[in-house]
């Protein structure tokens, strides 16, 4: 299968293969051409599937058929729960809509940074990218107006419901027209996506693939130490500095925790920073770019990071703390071992963990033996 096949126009597939994309994820079979004939589409897949590229490139396409949009009046809205996801989705719509023939104006806002040069950017806005709060910021300043809205994405849906955005959602919903194109693309279905697709979906093609998102043990090397609370720091700067892993992300349940790991990284020597909601948006920028280029060795992240963001060939994961859904394991987890690229995912369990551990385990269908970490000469960490 190739991308021509799927529907889109020879420019798009040309840009496709300049930039390395070879062959349509299954996600990009289904969904393209599908949303190029304007259906309804609930995409259930994992993150890093390809789901950003399968609603970006129809999208793109079929926005080439419509006159330019009315002025701060989107014909695409695309909402996002993380600033991180909104910048992502934003850079991919950039980088296909310079392939065709009609460039069109993509703007990303998202809370954390000044609000006025968001709204000075409103101006002739074709897609707008956006975080719920930052949306209805604007829109309560009468910056942009969502009436003209023709294809409406939901990116990580199931998180815009579970991360407290329910009410704000509700308000953005209720401003939209209601002939339009609704995507929602989510890595897990849960109740709740389930209920949002019966309000805003007609007939929806349905796509799952989550029979696909089970870790592959074959290019993920796990295990997993039984350590006391206050030993979890000397082992992790034991593993780094035993480590031959150019980048390694750290999962920590809390930003304070999050900052109290980084910070005790820093002062044993070893380059880590720490990214989590309550960093500024030009911080968690930089710390993220940072990380992607190599240049910095640690970050330690809440799981703002275990969902959306595609770190590429990321060697290793380890988890500090246990994330509380065993959902969420599997994405911390899934950060690694992608694209054929071999991983290694490390979880560190303190005695009160060990219950909870058993559980994820299970719940995963997964087993590991636990390594005493009372084995490991941990004296000078």
């Amino acid at each position: 299968m190739t991308f021509a096949k799927l529907g889109l126009p020879a420019t798009l597939a040309a840009a496709l293969t300049d930039h390395g994309y070879k062959q349509p994820y299954p996600i990009q079979e289904q969904a393209i051409p599908a949303i190029l004939k304007k259906k309804d589409i609930l995409g259930i897949a994992k993150t890093g599937s390809g789901k950003t590229a399968s609603f970006v490139l129809p999208i793109l396409t079929n926005l080439q058929k419509y006159p330019p949009a009315r002025n701060r009046q989107p014909s695409v809205l695309v909402i996002v729960p993380t600033r991180e996801l909104a910048i992502q989705v934003g850079e991919v719509f950039q980088l296909f809509s310079k392939a065709q023939s009609r460039h069109l104006k993509v703007v990303t806002v998202y809370g954390g940074v000044s609000i006025n040069p968001q709204m000075i950017g409103m101006n002739g806005v074709e897609i707008l990218v956006a975080t719920p709060g930052r949306l209805l910021d604007l829109t309560d300043s009468k910056a942009v107006q969502l009436s003209a809205v023709k294809t409406l994405v939901l990116d990580e849906a199931d998180k815009l419901l579970n991360l407290g955005f329910k009410e704000e959602m509700n308000r953005i919903l209720s401003m939209l027209p209601d002939q339009r194109q609704n995507l929602l693309f989510s890595a897990t279905l849960s109740p709740d996506l389930d209920g949002l697709r019966a309000i805003l979906m007609k007939n929806p093609v349905t796509i799952n693939l989550t029979t696909e998102e089970k870790i592959d043990i074959q290019l993920i090397e796990q295990s997993s130490y039984l350590v006391p609370n206050e030993k979890k720091g000397p082992l992790l700067r034991y593993l780094v500095k035993s480590n031959a892993h150019s980048k390694i992300l750290v999962f920590a349940s809390s930003g304070y925790k999050a900052d109290n790991v980084a910070d005790k990284l820093r002062k044993n020597g070893v380059r880590a920073a720490a990214i989590h909601g309550k960093k500024s948006q030009s911080a968690r920028k930089k710390a993220l770019q940072e990380f992607k280029d190599g240049n910095l060795p640690v970050l330690v992240a809440t799981d703002l990071l275990s969902r959306g963001i595609d770190i590429e060939a990321l060697p290793c994961v380890i988890n500090y703390e246990l994330p509380r859904s065993p959902k969420d394991f599997v994405h911390r987890v899934g950060r690694t071992g992608r694209a054929e690229n071999a991983g290694v995912a490390i979880s560190f369990v303190s005695p009160e963990e060990l219950t909870h551990f058993k559980m994820i385990l299970k719940k995963n269908k997964l087993w590991m033996e636990l390594i005493d970490s009372n084995m490991l000469d941990l004296h000078g960490f």
